[in-house]
This record gives C-alpha cells, structure tokens and sequence, in this order.
C-alpha cells in the first residue's frame, strides 16, 4: 500500500468508524488537557462519565488550581493511576502562575507542565490547536502496523514517525488523527492490533493481585473520611500490599499523615 492508498482508507474509516466524545465535540484546551491525561491506560468508556464528572466539578482551569489536591483526587477516585491526578493539579497551578490562566500553543512551553510528554504535548496542540504534529500512540501504532509493518517483527518509534511524517494530513490534522484513533481502536477490538510488535511497548499488569489495586482501595477510602493508621490496615487486603501501597502514596505525596491520622494531600 502507498501513501495515497493509504490516505484514502484512513479517511474511509474516519467517516464509517467515527465516535462521539466530549472533548471531540469541545476542543478547547482544557478539555483535551483533562481527557488526555485521563485516556493514559484507560479505555474511553470508562473515562467519558468521569471526565464529564471532572468538567462538572472544575468547568475551568482556574477551577482546578484553586482546588484542593484532596478534591481532585475524589472526583479522580476509582480511575485509576491516580499521579496523573496530581499532575494535573500542579499544570493547572502552573498555567495560572506562569501562562496566566491560558494552556499555551507551543511544544516546548507544554513540556514544562507536569505529567506532560512529548505525546501528550502533540495530543493537544493537534486536538486543540490544529497544528500538524507527530505524536505516536497506542491506535497510532496499531493503525501503522496494520497497513506498513506486518511482516517486521519489531518496529521502533522513530521509524513509524517517519512514516506519519509522510503520510499526515497537514491541512485537516485534527480530523485525521480522529480517523486514526478510531480505526486502531476497531482493529483492537477486532484482534488486528499487534502492538506487541512495537519495541517500546510494555504490557500493562493487571489490576487484580497488584500494589496498584491496593493504592485504589486506600484512596477510595480515604476520599470519604480520615483513618488512623490501624483503621485503614483493617479495612485493607492483609498482605504486604498494604505496606507497599501506603508508603508509596506517601513518598509520592498523594496522602498525608497528620496527628496519627491518614488523608489525602490537601495542598
């Protein structure tokens, strides 16, 4: 398949494949900012009702700043991966410090956000501001291995970007990337995706048995009220999870340990 073939398939499946979403409808900054970071490992199904639960509790960037950590992470709660919860309660901190309230245009003022990535960074400026940029992405490689790499065993990611160079659409970015996702996402779900043929993928564990189901439950619990230490052990799965799990959320600043009592971080 050549480039133009290719071209024409894309926006083929772009027209029959096409999903309906929130942040497709409004591309607004903020809202590419909030489903980006929520889409990281998580399907789209899930994320729809609490990203319209986020929008509904923070409608603005302001709002999230101005926020409590603890707030951000009860409305987060049971989503999973919960950093990027704080992450994006320190981007929002920083948009309204130093872009004055305003998600900038630009990749490299992006990339000093935290939690913000290369891929990420090229989400936005793509869904949001409609420059033709190269981000690379689990459908994104899907699509890619699909058409151009079934016969490779491994393929690198500067060798698929070479190829979106070639073959983006420059004048409509935002619509073909749309195409994009929702063809990979069909060919996943029809067993198409080989993503394991990309050298720079990691399989997701899973969620049950893991310190990460653990980190969940801890929380969950702690979004509804404070524990003591030996509170919250009871209530929790009795393996060394627990401890694993805890001392984790602490380091990382998730939780806060106050008067012998367990909360969420509330700054």
């Amino acid at each position: 398949m050549n480039a133009q073939e290719f071209t024409e398939a894309i926006w083929e499946k772009a027209l029959q494949l096409y999903r309906d979403m929130p942040w497709r409808d409004n591309t607004d900054p903020y809202y590419i900012l909030v489903s980006e970071l929520m889409l990281q490992q998580t399907q789209v199904d899930r994320v729809i009702p609490k990203f319209e639960l986020f929008m509904h509790t923070f409608p603005t960037i302001l709002d999230v700043a101005k926020a409590p950590l603890s707030d951000v992470l009860t409305v987060w709660s049971g989503l999973g991966y919960n950093r990027r919860a704080k992450f994006l309660h320190a981007t929002a901190k920083k948009v309204v410090s130093d872009f004055q309230g305003v998600i900038p245009d630009r990749y490299d003022a992006l990339l000093s956000l935290p939690g913000v990535g290369p891929n990420t960074a090229g989400a936005i400026l793509v869904y949001s501001f409609n420059q033709p940029v190269v981000f690379i992405e689990t459908n994104v490689r899907t699509v890619y291995f699909h058409h151009f790499f079934h016969d490779q065993a491994l393929v690198s990611d500067k060798e698929l970007k070479e190829l979106i160079e070639q073959t983006i659409d420059t004048e409509h970015p935002r619509e073909w990337y749309w195409g994009l996702m929702d063809y990979g996402a069909y060919l996943k779900k029809n067993g198409a995706g080989r993503i394991d043929k990309s050298r720079h993928y990691k399989k997701q564990a899973p969620l049950k048995g893991s310190v990460r189901e653990v980190r969940g439950l801890i929380l969950k619990a702690l979004s509804k009220e404070e524990y003591f230490f030996d509170e919250l052990r009871r209530s929790m799965p009795h393996d060394k999870r627990f401890e694993i799990a805890l001392q984790a959320l602490l380091k990382e600043g998730l939780i806060t340990q106050t008067d012998d009592r367990l909360h969420l971080t509330k700054t």
